[in-house]
């Protein structure tokens, strides 16, 4: 089988048949918003990921010696839920006592304990980024994490952490105690090698010329944004230059979204206002964030509490149908034996993983070898695929199989989407 990407208007004499547009589920696959795994236990609102930290104490026991029994088990109870799991490693979290792996600080890793401002008023504990033997450890760490779970089917997405309170890549407000470039680029190095089918993501874009942060602008990462319709969109002044839309500016690297997600978190102070018809004094307009960052997916736990409102459930699906993809069916014909198809993305980013796309003719499997990722935008992506001889009058079906058992299947954003095949029907 081949496929061909097609200028519109390029087959001619064959009628096309249309298909009708209709809301894709809330909990397609790899989108919308996401709770913390003990929050989606008993959750109302519909989720395709789950969130989850993990202290790097807890996995790594030595050198070359890791306990992966705390991940995989939260990896197997979020599939159980047909869901996959994005999560982060941390070695400092506010309030959470010291997560240094014990055996580092043996030999002589430094860590500094210091009390946090009115913002985040919790004792924290820093190791020292400089240590050579900390340096040593984070890259081994993230090469057997790379190694165990690169290209899992469990895992959605990874968010680089490592560095800085809750892994976020900053000490705010000691930034006495932030890393060198020279310690963010070994971090980065070693991530990159080792997340090269999993999408890995980093908190804050950089360009060359970047005071605090060494350039990441042209590595193979997404971003995240933790201070999402807070600190998001452009103000214009000086002060706000550290939020994320004027980062992404600075570095260059507003087209990232095209190669790469944006992901991120709803800042914590708005989980109960959004979607409601008061929102925080201080949000930024949301439908405008998710526009200019093309965002796939959010954490916000705070819609996974019990009671929630109708209006605030239905504000937030329709939040959710607009973020990461939304690919719509438009249209199919069959030329000379071959089958023509359109879609199109209502969504404000692509779908960034190679899931097989599947067509059934009759009751003969066939492999279009269609690439889902190259729909994008509302311009459309046609291709095409030979179809079995005996193909006239034969039902056609299509379906994007989810790779991980249990996993939801990927639907299409169309009226004629069953609960697992999109009936193209009869040619």
């Amino acid at each position: 089988m081949r496929i061909l990407i097609l200028l519109a208007g390029l087959f001619h004499g064959a009628e096309a048949r249309e298909y009708q547009y209709a809301p894709a589920p809330v909990d397609n696959p790899l989108k919308g918003f996401v709770p913390y795994v003990e929050s989606a236990r008993n959750a109302d609102f519909p989720c395709a990921m789950e969130f989850r930290y993990f202290a790097l104490d807890e996995l790594m026991k030595g050198w070359g010696r890791y306990d992966w029994t705390p991940l995989e088990a939260t990896l197997e109870e979020v599939r159980g839920r047909g869901r996959q799991l994005c999560f982060r490693v941390y070695s400092e979290y506010p309030g959470k006592g010291n997560r240094v792996p014990g055996f580092l600080e043996d030999e002589g890793v430094k860590v500094v304990r210091w009390e946090g401002d009115n913002t985040y008023e919790a004792t924290n504990y820093t190791p020292d980024y400089e240590s050579p033997i900390f340096r040593k450890a984070m890259k081994e760490f993230i090469a057997a994490l790379g190694e165990k779970y690169d290209g899992d089917e469990r895992v959605g997405f990874v968010t680089i952490g490592l560095l800085g309170s809750w892994g976020e890549w900053h000490n705010y407000p000691r930034n006495d105690l932030w890393a060198s470039k020279t310690v963010q680029s070994e971090v980065m190095d070693v991530y990159e090698e080792a997340f090269q089918k999993t999408k890995a993501l980093l908190r804050y874009p950089a360009g060359k010329n970047d005071s605090v942060y060494e350039s990441n602008s042209e590595r193979s990462f997404g971003y995240h944004d933790d201070s999402f319709a807070w600190a998001t969109l452009d103000t214009g002044k000086e002060e706000d230059g550290w939020y994320f839309v004027p980062k992404l500016k600075k570095a260059k690297a507003e087209d990232r979204w095209k190669r790469q997600p944006i992901g991120g978190e709803l800042r914590p102070e708005l989980w109960e206002s959004s979607f409601t018809s008061k929102p925080h004094p201080k949000s930024q307009d949301f439908a405008k964030c998710v526009e200019e960052t093309h965002v796939s997916w959010l954490m916000d736990s705070g819609l996974f509490k019990a009671g929630l409102s109708q209006e605030k459930r239905r504000n937030a699906e329709a939040a959710v149908r607009r973020m990461g993809y939304e690919i719509h069916l438009a249209s199919a014909k069959v030329v000379d034996g071959q089958l023509v198809v359109e879609f199109e993305n209502r969504g404000v980013a692509p779908f960034y993983y190679p899931w097989p796309v599947e067509l059934l003719v009759g009751e003969e499997k066939v492999d279009p070898g269609w690439d889902l990722m190259k729909v994008s935008s509302m311009e459309g992506y046609q291709a095409l695929t030979e179809l079995p001889a005996n193909w006239e009058g034969q039902p056609m079906r299509l379906r994007v199989k989810n790779p991980m058992e249990n996993g939801r299947p990927l639907k299409f954003a169309n009226k004629e989407q069953g609960d697992v095949w999109l009936e193209l029907g009869e040619f």
